[in-house]
């Protein structure tokens, strides 16, 4: 008689706080116009506290085995997430194979890595932690460091409800890149929002000739985030050191294979190519135009086009236009490393 008379009114009190508590963490992904809705994985749904967790750690570079690099050395807001390097530098300025890539709308990603070697963006996480070249370093350390930090460990428990440790670092940092959604550009409010005005005469003809049959640029950038995802060939090198998607499946169908990126804040994330071999808008817009290289593995796609100054300069602006402002300059990037 005792428990029941007391039970029911303390469930009264305790549902309404704990339902409270709970509303206060979910996070509400903001969807641009024309997106749609991507896939989160049930086991590391989006909560503020798992974001915030996130966030701190891609900027610590208590993630690095010296202290000397964090995500965001080869990941800066600024450059919408690259470095502003032919290739990756870790630790002990040691360099990697590849370009560092944008992690604009990772969170659509498929796979990742270049040679899509990697399924899920949780796992992508322990990659540059173990690579020597990168954090050369171990989750149960980044974990010890994390332990002397009463933020990161109340953080931890409240977002997964355990202490720091691999799961935590790899979930959390994989929920903050899952908002790295960029959607409003001059091209997304001309195509998405209705604002007529938001391309000049300029970057509506170069639109079009991106879009055109005569250039098939579109046929491998394709949808709202400017890529079909797919492993292509572009004619880059007669012979290329890296062997591509192969090192991933040893076929020699895939060798010099590798995922076609996205455009978006194309104007902010060069170098260019698996390599940073390029440095400019217009050196790849030459490169497509004379055809690529003769390599077996070229796609049929690339072909080769002849444009007047007019029309290369047209095209140079319309992909300009691909570029997020305020996906650069969101507040909670600012300062932070």
């Amino acid at each position: 008689m005792f428990v029941k008379q007391y039970i029911k009114p303390i469930l009264l009190i305790l549902v309404p706080v704990l339902l409270i508590g709970w509303a206060q963490d979910v996070y509400e992904l903001k969807i641009p116009k024309g997106f749609p809705k991507p896939q989160i994985p049930e086991q590391n749904e989006l909560s503020n506290s798992r974001i915030e967790l996130g966030r701190r750690l891609f900027f610590d570079k208590i993630m690095s085995r010296d202290t000397t690099i964090s995500c965001a050395s080869c990941h800066k807001p600024e450059l919408a997430f690259t470095d502003g390097l032919k290739v990756g530098v870790g630790i002990r300025g040691q360099k990697v194979a590849r370009n560092s890539p944008t992690l604009t709308n990772v969170v659509y990603s498929p796979y990742f890595l270049m040679d899509g070697g990697v399924p899920t963006l949780e796992q992508q996480i322990i990659v540059p932690v173990q690579e020597h070249k990168e954090f050369d370093f171990h989750f149960s350390l980044i974990a010890q460091r994390m332990q002397k930090d009463s933020i990161y460990v109340q953080l931890s428990k409240q977002a997964y409800n355990r202490p720091p440790d691999a799961f935590v670092i790899t979930r959390a940092i994989s929920a903050f890149e899952r908002t790295l959604i960029s959607g409003n550009s001059p091209y997304d409010k001309f195509t998405y929002q209705n604002q007529i005005n938001a391309l000049t005469a300029s970057e509506k003809k170069g639109k079009d000739l991106f879009f055109s049959e005569r250039l098939k640029c579109s046929e491998c950038h394709s949808g709202f985030n400017f890529t079909d995802y797919s492993f292509q060939n572009n004619g880059l090198y007669v012979n290329y050191p890296d062997s591509g998607r192969m090192r991933l499946t040893n076929k020699e169908e895939d060798r010099a294979l590798f995922k076609v990126p996205t455009l978006r804040n194309i104007n902010l994330t060069g170098p260019y190519m698996h390599d940073g071999s390029f440095n400019t808008l217009e050196e790849i817009i030459n490169h497509y135009e004379k055809g690529g290289n003769n390599n077996p593995q070229k796609s049929e796609k690339i072909g080769g086009f002849k444009l007047t100054n007019n029309e290369r300069l047209n095209l140079i602006h319309f992909l300009e236009s691909l570029t997020d402002s305020s996906f650069i300059n969101r507040p909670d990037f600012i300062g932070q490393y």
